[in-house]
């Protein structure tokens, strides 16, 4: 399963049981997702690069799966209590393409720091909770979801990363 990335240099995780929801219920997103980024390129100077907005790899990324149909959406997660709207809140997602089974979504998180990881994986789990998303995906350059002590609940049944290592 995605084979081809791991040959690239990607590192892939799954979490909990997401390869077998991904690989059984959604092949052409891992088939989409593969050939969008066997094509990527990043540097290495782009990989250890700080600040300045969105790095190049990441444009390179996003437009590969933008010309795929993996298309930002806006979500609107309103909380009701009792016929009254409580709190509202948005969040739009990078990459969502709907597929027979479902949608599924994907996030590149490239330089984000802890608090941008935090809404992202929760607006993700509500997503997933809600039966809105069947799966959820995060790209990152490195080990940072580790460092969020609840990350790995979240991403459990919803979500993998492909950390670029090299």
């Amino acid at each position: 399963m995605l084979d081809i990335l791991q040959e690239k240099g990607f590192a892939i995780r799954f979490e909990s049981h997401a390869a077998s929801i991904l690989n059984g219920d959604f092949p052409e997103a891992l088939d989409d997702i593969q050939a969008a980024l066997a094509g990527v390129e990043v540097p290495i100077t782009e990989i250890i690069a700080s600040g300045g907005g969105e790095t190049k790899g990441t444009q390179r990324m996003r437009r590969a799966l933008s010309a795929r149909g993996w298309n930002k959406i806006n979500f609107e997660i309103t909380k009701t209590i009792n016929g009254v709207p409580r709190e509202s809140r948005s969040h739009e997602i990078d990459h969502v393409k709907k597929f027979a089974n479902g949608f599924v979504a994907l996030e590149i998180e490239w330089n984000n720091k802890d608090p941008f990881f935090d809404m992202d994986l929760t607006t993700l789990r509500l997503l997933f909770e809600f039966n809105v998303l069947s799966a959820g995906i995060i790209i990152t350059r490195a080990d940072e979801l580790e460092q969020i002590s609840w990350a790995a609940d979240l991403l459990s049944h919803l979500c993998w990363r492909v950390p670029r290592c090299n």
